[in-house]
Protein backbone atom coordinates (compact mmCIF):
# COMPACT_ATOMS: atom_id res chain seq x y z
CA UNK A 1 0.00 0.00 0.00
CA UNK A 2 2.87 2.47 -0.44
CA UNK A 3 2.29 5.10 -3.29
CA UNK A 4 5.01 6.14 -4.88
CA UNK A 5 5.43 9.10 -8.06
CA UNK A 6 7.52 9.45 -10.77
CA UNK A 7 11.50 8.97 -9.97
CA UNK A 8 10.61 8.88 -6.18
CA UNK A 9 12.95 7.00 -4.02
CA UNK A 10 11.91 4.03 -1.18
CA UNK A 11 14.07 3.48 1.47
CA UNK A 12 13.54 -0.19 2.83
CA UNK A 13 15.12 -0.71 5.99
CA UNK A 14 16.56 -4.28 6.80
CA UNK A 15 17.11 -5.25 10.88
CA UNK A 16 19.58 -7.95 11.56
CA UNK A 17 19.66 -9.50 15.42
CA UNK A 18 20.69 -12.81 15.44
CA UNK A 19 20.28 -14.90 18.64
CA UNK A 20 22.44 -17.65 17.85
CA UNK A 21 25.74 -17.77 15.91
CA UNK A 22 24.19 -19.14 12.70
CA UNK A 23 23.70 -18.49 9.40
CA UNK A 24 20.17 -16.74 8.58
CA UNK A 25 18.79 -16.32 5.52
CA UNK A 26 15.41 -14.25 4.28
CA UNK A 27 14.46 -12.87 0.81
CA UNK A 28 12.90 -8.54 0.55
CA UNK A 29 10.48 -9.04 -2.18
CA UNK A 30 9.22 -6.24 -3.53
CA UNK A 31 6.11 -5.59 -6.00
CA UNK A 32 4.80 -3.15 -7.74
CA UNK A 33 1.63 -2.21 -9.48
CA UNK A 34 -0.73 -0.02 -11.28
CA UNK A 35 -2.32 2.77 -8.33
CA UNK A 36 -5.53 2.45 -11.04
CA UNK A 37 -5.16 -1.54 -10.97
CA UNK A 38 -4.39 -0.80 -14.93
CA UNK A 39 -2.05 -3.12 -16.31
CA UNK A 40 1.25 -2.11 -18.49
CA UNK A 41 0.30 -3.00 -22.30
CA UNK A 42 3.73 -5.11 -22.73
CA UNK A 43 3.88 -8.72 -23.12
CA UNK A 44 6.42 -10.86 -22.47
CA UNK A 45 7.00 -13.15 -25.28
CA UNK A 46 8.83 -16.28 -25.38
CA UNK A 47 11.81 -14.29 -26.18
CA UNK A 48 11.89 -12.16 -23.23
CA UNK A 49 15.04 -11.92 -21.43
CA UNK A 50 15.02 -15.03 -18.88
CA UNK A 51 15.07 -12.56 -15.88
CA UNK A 52 12.07 -10.10 -16.83
CA UNK A 53 10.02 -13.52 -17.33
CA UNK A 54 10.75 -14.43 -13.96
CA UNK A 55 10.25 -10.90 -12.26
CA UNK A 56 7.02 -10.18 -14.08
CA UNK A 57 3.33 -10.96 -12.67
CA UNK A 58 1.44 -11.89 -16.34
CA UNK A 59 -2.20 -11.10 -16.65
CA UNK A 60 -4.58 -13.49 -18.93
CA UNK A 61 -4.37 -11.44 -21.58
CA UNK A 62 -0.92 -11.53 -21.76
CA UNK A 63 -0.50 -7.69 -20.58
CA UNK A 64 2.28 -7.31 -17.53
CA UNK A 65 -0.05 -7.19 -14.62
CA UNK A 66 2.71 -6.71 -11.73
CA UNK A 67 6.37 -6.49 -11.62
CA UNK A 68 8.75 -8.14 -8.37
CA UNK A 69 12.42 -7.64 -7.21
CA UNK A 70 13.75 -10.46 -5.07
CA UNK A 71 16.91 -9.50 -2.78
CA UNK A 72 18.10 -12.35 -1.24
CA UNK A 73 19.23 -11.45 2.34
CA UNK A 74 22.48 -13.68 4.15
CA UNK A 75 22.94 -12.87 7.79
CA UNK A 76 26.49 -13.62 9.18
CA UNK A 77 26.54 -12.94 12.64
CA UNK A 78 30.08 -11.25 14.04
CA UNK A 79 30.92 -11.93 17.67
CA UNK A 80 32.25 -8.83 19.44
CA UNK A 81 36.20 -8.10 18.61
CA UNK A 82 38.38 -9.86 21.24
CA UNK A 83 41.44 -8.65 23.36
CA UNK A 84 44.85 -8.31 21.06
CA UNK A 85 47.17 -11.06 21.69
CA UNK A 86 50.13 -10.00 22.26
CA UNK A 87 53.27 -11.62 20.27
CA UNK A 88 56.68 -10.19 21.00
CA UNK A 89 60.34 -11.23 19.50
CA UNK A 90 63.70 -9.37 19.35
CA UNK A 91 64.89 -8.48 16.33
CA UNK A 92 67.25 -10.80 14.06
CA UNK A 93 65.61 -13.87 16.24
CA UNK A 94 63.18 -16.27 15.72
CA UNK A 95 59.81 -16.86 17.83
CA UNK A 96 57.41 -20.13 17.68
CA UNK A 97 54.73 -19.65 20.04
CA UNK A 98 51.35 -21.60 20.56
CA UNK A 99 48.15 -19.08 20.37
CA UNK A 100 44.64 -20.50 21.68
CA UNK A 101 41.81 -18.68 20.25
CA UNK A 102 38.07 -19.24 21.91
CA UNK A 103 34.84 -19.10 19.46
CA UNK A 104 32.05 -18.66 21.58
CA UNK A 105 28.83 -19.89 20.57
CA UNK A 106 29.24 -22.10 17.90
CA UNK A 107 26.56 -23.84 16.84
CA UNK A 108 27.71 -27.51 14.68
CA UNK A 109 25.04 -28.95 13.15
CA UNK A 110 23.09 -32.41 13.93
CA UNK A 111 25.73 -34.68 12.01
CA UNK A 112 28.82 -32.73 13.68
CA UNK A 113 28.61 -33.84 17.24
CA UNK A 114 30.34 -36.21 18.30
CA UNK A 115 29.13 -39.75 18.88
CA UNK A 116 30.04 -40.06 22.24
CA UNK A 117 31.87 -37.80 25.86
CA UNK A 118 31.87 -33.72 25.46
CA UNK A 119 34.79 -33.07 23.33
CA UNK A 120 36.55 -33.85 20.60
CA UNK A 121 40.29 -32.90 19.30
CA UNK A 122 40.82 -33.06 15.54
CA UNK A 123 44.80 -32.12 14.25
CA UNK A 124 45.88 -31.54 11.04
CA UNK A 125 49.57 -31.31 9.31
CA UNK A 126 48.86 -28.96 6.24
CA UNK A 127 49.54 -25.16 6.68
CA UNK A 128 48.88 -22.06 5.18
CA UNK A 129 48.16 -18.33 5.95
CA UNK A 130 45.94 -17.97 3.03
CA UNK A 131 41.81 -18.80 3.76
CA UNK A 132 41.88 -22.62 4.04
CA UNK A 133 39.00 -25.16 5.19
CA UNK A 134 39.77 -27.69 7.58
CA UNK A 135 38.33 -31.11 6.63
CA UNK A 136 37.97 -34.00 9.13
CA UNK A 137 35.74 -37.13 9.99
CA UNK A 138 31.53 -36.32 10.34
CA UNK A 139 32.14 -35.72 14.02
CA UNK A 140 34.32 -32.38 13.38
CA UNK A 141 33.27 -28.83 11.82
CA UNK A 142 35.05 -26.77 9.42
CA UNK A 143 36.29 -23.79 9.83
CA UNK A 144 38.34 -20.82 7.25
CA UNK A 145 40.72 -18.84 8.60
CA UNK A 146 42.84 -15.77 7.18
CA UNK A 147 45.09 -13.34 8.50
CA UNK A 148 44.62 -9.82 7.39
CA UNK A 149 46.55 -6.56 7.67
CA UNK A 150 44.82 -2.78 7.66
CA UNK A 151 47.26 -1.94 4.88
CA UNK A 152 49.41 -2.84 2.49
CA UNK A 153 52.55 -1.22 3.75
CA UNK A 154 51.87 -3.08 6.81
CA UNK A 155 51.25 -6.27 5.02
CA UNK A 156 54.56 -5.92 3.25
CA UNK A 157 56.08 -5.61 6.37
CA UNK A 158 54.48 -8.36 7.88
CA UNK A 159 53.81 -11.31 5.57
CA UNK A 160 57.38 -12.60 4.90
CA UNK A 161 58.13 -12.09 8.54
CA UNK A 162 55.07 -13.90 10.26
CA UNK A 163 53.51 -17.69 9.75
CA UNK A 164 50.40 -18.95 10.96
CA UNK A 165 49.58 -23.46 11.39
CA UNK A 166 46.64 -24.35 12.41
CA UNK A 167 47.74 -27.35 14.64
CA UNK A 168 44.88 -28.46 16.79
CA UNK A 169 41.00 -28.05 17.25
CA UNK A 170 39.09 -29.13 20.28
CA UNK A 171 35.94 -28.26 20.91
CA UNK A 172 33.17 -28.68 24.34
CA UNK A 173 29.60 -29.66 23.25
CA UNK A 174 27.65 -28.74 26.64
CA UNK A 175 29.25 -24.73 26.32
CA UNK A 176 29.31 -24.74 22.80
CA UNK A 177 33.44 -23.43 22.79
CA UNK A 178 35.41 -24.21 20.25
CA UNK A 179 39.38 -23.88 20.96
CA UNK A 180 41.54 -23.38 17.90
CA UNK A 181 45.08 -23.78 18.21
CA UNK A 182 47.81 -22.00 16.40
CA UNK A 183 51.70 -22.35 15.61
CA UNK A 184 52.61 -18.58 14.56
CA UNK A 185 55.80 -17.80 13.59
CA UNK A 186 57.78 -14.71 14.28
CA UNK A 187 61.60 -13.78 12.65
CA UNK A 188 61.99 -9.96 12.70
CA UNK A 189 64.47 -8.47 11.17
CA UNK A 190 64.42 -5.12 12.69
CA UNK A 191 62.46 -3.38 15.85
CA UNK A 192 59.09 -2.55 14.73
CA UNK A 193 55.58 -2.78 16.34
CA UNK A 194 52.69 -3.77 13.69
CA UNK A 195 48.76 -5.01 14.22
CA UNK A 196 46.87 -7.75 11.96
CA UNK A 197 43.78 -9.64 12.41
CA UNK A 198 42.95 -12.99 12.42
CA UNK A 199 39.36 -13.52 10.87
CA UNK A 200 37.84 -17.01 11.36
CA UNK A 201 34.64 -17.89 10.13
CA UNK A 202 32.71 -21.30 10.34
CA UNK A 203 30.72 -22.95 7.98
CA UNK A 204 28.08 -23.47 10.31
CA UNK A 205 27.51 -19.89 10.49
CA UNK A 206 29.60 -17.27 12.57
CA UNK A 207 32.37 -14.87 12.15
CA UNK A 208 35.23 -14.29 14.98
CA UNK A 209 38.18 -11.51 15.00
CA UNK A 210 41.14 -11.67 16.80
CA UNK A 211 43.89 -8.71 16.92
CA UNK A 212 47.43 -9.87 16.74
CA UNK A 213 50.28 -7.07 17.72
CA UNK A 214 53.38 -7.83 16.66
CA UNK A 215 56.30 -6.07 18.54
CA UNK A 216 60.14 -6.88 18.00
CA UNK A 217 62.54 -5.40 20.17
CA UNK A 218 65.92 -3.84 20.16
CA UNK A 219 68.56 -6.76 19.21
CA UNK A 220 71.75 -7.65 20.99
CA UNK A 221 74.67 -5.97 20.33
CA UNK A 222 76.93 -6.97 17.59
CA UNK A 223 80.40 -6.19 18.80
CA UNK A 224 81.69 -3.48 20.78
CA UNK A 225 84.19 -0.96 19.28
CA UNK A 226 87.24 0.10 21.14
CA UNK A 227 89.15 3.02 20.19
CA UNK A 228 92.84 3.28 22.28
CA UNK A 229 94.17 6.70 22.41
CA UNK A 230 97.74 7.42 20.83
CA UNK A 231 97.81 10.72 22.63
CA UNK A 232 96.34 13.87 23.52
CA UNK A 233 95.20 15.78 19.84
CA UNK A 234 96.18 13.08 17.89
CA UNK A 235 93.53 10.51 15.48
CA UNK A 236 93.15 6.86 16.89
CA UNK A 237 91.46 5.23 14.01
CA UNK A 238 89.77 1.28 14.07
CA UNK A 239 88.75 -0.46 10.84
CA UNK A 240 85.48 -2.86 10.68
CA UNK A 241 83.81 -4.37 8.20
CA UNK A 242 79.99 -4.42 7.64
CA UNK A 243 77.89 -7.04 5.27
CA UNK A 244 75.06 -5.89 3.58
CA UNK A 245 72.12 -9.07 3.63
CA UNK A 246 70.11 -7.79 0.13
CA UNK A 247 71.57 -5.67 -2.75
Amino acid sequence: GIRLTPKEKLEIPVLFMPAEMKIYKAVVIIHVMRENGENWPYEVTAESNTDLKRNVIVAENGETQGILWMYPINGTPEAPQQKSVVIRCQARQRLEQRVELLLIGVMPGASDLPEAGNSATVSREESSSTPEVINGSSATLEFLYELQYQSDEIRSQLESLVGMELVEKEWDTESRIVTLIFNVVFAPSKPMRNEATVIIQCTEGGLWKFPLVFIATEPEVDDVINIEAVGLNKESIVGFKLTSQTR
